[in-house]
Order: structure tokens, then C-alpha cells, then sequence
């Protein structure tokens, strides 16, 4: 079992998206990573992060200030608005600012809280993206989901790519292609 863990973080760590794929570990002041970055949540005894707790915060809350960081550029590695974000860090800067714990890196979000269909999603749900290489399922990227109806779905997250920080893209065939799944963080989204 612990073979296949290794194995699946070595997996990761080669797939690469955009730089999101290979998230730092690293802590310290040249990270990129902010001093007051809250501790990702405990795992649980199979030694993973299963829960993320969002207390009285609204998924439009969060949206609403994820959506006011458009244009941050992209840093690798960094969760620091000042200089720039990579993916999850961008993710992990927005739910800190509710002093909400989430996982650093968007593989760590593999297990967390309940996988939903993308039909069913709703606005602050996560969505998690391969690395560039999209035939390793494994998470590489990931967003936060904008949902108006009757409009195109979007999410916000910190891309490389185009952008070069934090945007808001539709859901399109690219990103369809490397979907892995959609997860489902608030219980007010359940109503």
C-alpha cells in the first residue's frame, strides 16, 4: 500500500500542469509560501485529507473575493498575492481568508469531502484537472466552479497557460479532456 503511494506522489510529481502539478513542499520564506498560510487539515487514519470545513462561510462569499484576485499572476509555488499564485495556492490563499484549512497541493484534495456530478455542480464546488499529460488521472490542476444558469459553466483558477495568473475560463473541450472529478466542499450546496 505504501509502495502505491509512493508511487502515485512520484506520478503526480512528473505530470506536470503548467507547474501545478509539482506544488511545493517546501515552507520558508523563498517558497513563495506566506507565514500565516493555515495548516492543512489532519488526515485521516489512512493518511489522507478527507474533510474541509467551511463553517458559516457562503460559497457567494468566497466567490465573490476569489473573483476580486483576477489578474494576480501566476508564481509556481507561491500562495503569496503580493508576488503571484500557482494553482493551489491560489485555492489555499481564498479558503484562508475564511480561515478555512485546505490541503496546499490539489492532489492532497483527491479524497476530500464528496465527489459530485458536473451536471450537479453548484458555485464554490471544486474541480480537479490532470497535469498536462491528461493520460495520467491523476490531479495536476484545479478551480473553483462558477455556476449561472443558463450560462457556460466557468471556473477561477491560476493557470501558466494563456493567462498568466488567476482568470476565469469556461468549462471547455480542453478542460473537459482533463477533468477528473468535481467536489463538493459547502453543505449549503446540498440544499
Amino acid at each position: 500500500m505504501r509502495y502505491l503511494a509512493l508511487l502515485f506522489i512520484v506520478a503526480v510529481a512528473l505530470s506536470g500542469c503548467h507547474g501545478c502539478g509539482k506544488e511545493a513542499l517546501v515552507i520558508g520564506s523563498a517558497s513563495g509560501l506566506r507565514r500565516d498560510t493555515l495548516s492543512p487539515p489532519p488526515p485521516d487514519s489512512a493518511g489522507f485529507v478527507t474533510r474541509v470545513v467551511t463553517g458559516s462561510t457562503t460559497p457567494a462569499q468566497l466567490i465573490a473575493f476569489a473573483q476580486s484576485l483576477q489578474g494576480i499572476p501566476y508564481l509556481y509555488a507561491s500562495t503569496d498575492p503580493a508576488r503571484g499564485f500557482d494553482c493551489s495556492g491560489y485555492i489555499t490563499y481564498v479558503f484562508n481568508h475564511f480561515n478555512i484549512a485546505v490541503p496546499r497541493r490539489s492532489v492532497d484534495f483527491t479524497y476530500v469531502n464528496r465527489q459530485i456530478p458536473i451536471a450537479q455542480a453548484k458555485t464554490g464546488d471544486l474541480v480537479l484537472f490532470t497535469g498536462l499529460d491528461s493520460a495520467l488521472r491523476v490531479p495536476g490542476h484545479m478551480g473553483i466552479l462558477k455556476v449561472s444558469a443558463g450560462k457556460t459553466l466557468t471556473f477561477l483558477h491560476s493557470t501558466s497557460g494563456k493567462a498568466q495568473g488567476v482568470t476565469e475560463t469556461p468549462f471547455n473541450s480542453y478542460y473537459n479532456g482533463r477533468y477528473l472529478k468535481t467536489i463538493r466542499v459547502f453543505r449549503q450546496n446540498d440544499q
